[in-house]
Formats: C-alpha cells, structure tokens, sequence
C-alpha cells in the first residue's frame, strides 16, 4: 500500500468535524453511488450550505480519496500484522476472516464504496493505490491458501483460485447487510462464517 497522500484541506478545518463530514459522505457516497451523488446532496445530509462544504474538502473526489484511503491504510496494519505472526495456514485464514470483519464493523460505508466503485476508480491516477490493494490482497490470500494445500492443513484438491474468490466475496458482501450495533459482534459473525468455510454445515457420519 503505497503511504498515505497528502490531503487538500483548510488548515483551520476541526478534525471532529472533518471526521464527522466523511462519515456522512460515506452513507450518502454507498447508498446513491458516486457519481449521482452531489456536493449539495452531503451538505444537505450534513445540515450546511453547500458552499461550506468546500471549507473543509476542495471537492467530492478528495472526499471520496480520503474514505477509501483511511479505509485500507487500517484495514493493511490489521492484514499486515497478521501475516507477519508467523501463524499457521488455518490459523492466518482464520484471523483475516476476523480482521476483515472487524474492518466492515468499522467501516461498512466504505466497504460498500469500494465494492461498487473500485473498478472505475483504479483507472484514475489519483485512485492507482486501489488496484495495488486489491493485488496486494489477492496475493496474500492465495499465497495463504497454498500454503495450506502444501502444509496438509487444507485438501490437496482444492481450487485455489475457486476458493480464494469464493471466502473473498462470501466475507465482504456481509457489508451489504451488516449494521454495527446488532444482535452479534464481528468477532461472532466472523466465527460462524469460518465454521461455515472451514469445517461445512452438514453432520459428519
């Protein structure tokens, strides 16, 4: 993951503010889309004029850099931390799928953003860091998946591949649904999934 950029803000701007301003973008940016989204719209979620807005972002693009950004700098310290713990196959796969989890906790808007709008965007020289994420990512699922075949922690006849896309896309699309706050924590929901994954649901005979 490339270092963080350098923002484009006021330098009398709260960071309470700041911070509250983009979290308010981020439900407007994963329910509306992007591009139908509007200046004018989150300053009207936000109870400001739209003129205001601009005293705290130079535009709707460095808002939506900034979300997405601060979303995967946190989310690569929880990854990165876990593979650099010297964990077994099972073990790895079973702290990203909580790490993951606790990132759509933190930040399920941007999940969603990212799900939607990571395609077009990585096209974008201001947005290149979205397409290095998602090969950093890739590859450290795989390179984890087989390690798991080779060690004998995971069947020799596993799709890699096939597996990869099946627990990446069965884990993340939990941000289309999940609302912090209910009835279980990341932490259960992400253990009830890995039972689901690792060890099946019908009865052994």
């Amino acid at each position: 993951m490339p270092a963080a950029k350098k923002k484009t803000t006021t330098a009398s701007a709260s960071p309470e503010r700041r911070r509250e301003l983009l979290t308010i973008a981020a439900e407007v940016f994963a329910a509306h889309g992007y591009n139908a989204t509007t200046v004018r719209r989150i300053a009207d979620e936000a109870g400001m004029l739209a003129g205001s807005l601009y005293y705290h972002f130079d535009s709707k693009e460095s808002m939506l850099d900034e979300i997405l950004s601060s979303f995967l700098t946190e989310l690569w310290d929880g990854y990165d931390a876990v593979l650099a713990a010297g964990l077994g196959p099972r073990e790895t796969i079973e702290a990203l799928v909580i790490e993951s989890f606790r990132e759509i906790d933190r930040h399920r808007a941007a999940v969603a953003i990212y799900q939607k709008e990571s395609k077009h965007l990585a096209a974008q020289p201001r947005f290149g860091y979205l397409a290095d994420s998602q090969q950093k990512f890739k590859k450290a699922w795989l390179g984890t998946l087989e390690r798991g075949v080779a060690a004998g922690a995971f069947r020799a006849d596993l799709d890699i591949r096939l597996t990869y896309r099946f627990v990446r896309d069965t884990v993340w699309v939990a941000a289309s649904w999940y609302r912090p706050g209910g009835q279980h924590s990341p932490e259960e929901i992400a253990r009830q999934y890995l039972s689901m994954v690792l060890d099946g649901i019908a009865v052994r005979a």
